[in-house]
């Protein structure tokens, strides 16, 4: 398959650019019943077969106590495919519900809630890797909304490296367009399962800044390529952070053969297929 393949050459080219999986690991894939986290489930599924060392993996869902949400539905699937799993139950619907504040939106409480029982779970079945389903368009749009709203330059990174003893989190998807996602969980026959509490918000800033973008692509057709590319094209002399500048400049020059000055930086990017 056409969009399998141009996939997996972008998580394949994410992975060794930034090394997301390594010999050895134990990889729990977050999946929440949506497009993108099935995706990368069943991507991730064909990816770790073609690597020269082991890797092991195993689906990871957490029930969050949204009304009406049918965890059977995907434990029959993980059993159907054969893929190991773990199922967790937390009701943090109730209390993102209860704790956030009129005209707040829910994500953000939501998602540290989450993460944060992601990470107590990978413990269970030793995994040492998160695996979470952000793709293109999140990168992009997180970027111009920290723009934006916030008034910084700032994105999701590829990894973070764990703390202590925890698991890191990795990102596989960040070089994938959430369209292509959507193609290919459609033939993985997956029950897709969205997220209710984010879709009862219509005025939220990302769907603005999502329509913003839809609007200029319109006569721009690469211009999420070109915001992805950016984020990993940084000239800080051309920017206001002498802070960065200054920090970049004493920085230890790197073995790399080319490496570039550090007064310019330049992280390796090459996200078209």
């Amino acid at each position: 398959m056409a969009l399998e393949g141009r996939l997996l050459s972008r998580i394949s080219r994410l992975n060794r650019a930034f090394s997301l999986i390594e010999s050895g690991d134990r990889v729990m894939v977050a999946c929440s019943g949506g497009k993108d986290s099935w995706a990368m489930l069943h991507l991730l599924r064909h990816y770790v077969t073609r690597l020269p060392f082991p890797v092991s993996i195993v689906a990871m869902n957490l029930d969050q106590g949204q009304p009406g949400f049918e965890a059977d539905r995907l434990r029959a699937h993980f059993e159907r495919e054969g893929i190991e799993y773990e199922m967790a139950y937390a009701d943090t619907y109730s209390v993102v519900i209860e704790q956030t504040p009129e005209g707040k939106t829910f994500c953000s409480r939501c998602s540290r809630m989450r993460r944060g029982i992601l990470h107590r779970v990978a413990a269970k079945p030793g995994a040492n890797k998160i695996a979470l389903g952000h793709h293109r368009d999140d990168l992009v749009e997180t970027l111009l909304m920290n723009m934006m709203f916030s008034g910084r330059l700032r994105t999701m990174p590829p990894k973070l490296e764990a703390e202590g003893e925890g698991a890191a989190v990795i990102r596989p998807l960040l070089w994938c367009a959430e369209d292509d996602l959507g193609a290919y969980a459609q033939t993985c026959d997956v029950p897709i399962l969205p997220c209710n509490l984010c879709g009862t918000q219509p005025n939220t800033q990302r769907r603005r800044v999502k329509a913003l973008l839809a609007e200029l692509e319109r006569d721009n057709p690469r211009l999420r390529e070109n915001l992805l590319a950016s984020a990993g094209n940084v000239e800080p002399d051309h920017l206001l952070d002498q802070d960065l500048v200054r920090r970049l400049a004493n920085a230890p020059a790197s073995d790399d053969c080319g490496a570039t000055p550090p007064a310019r930086l330049r992280v390796i990017v090459d996200p078209v297929a």
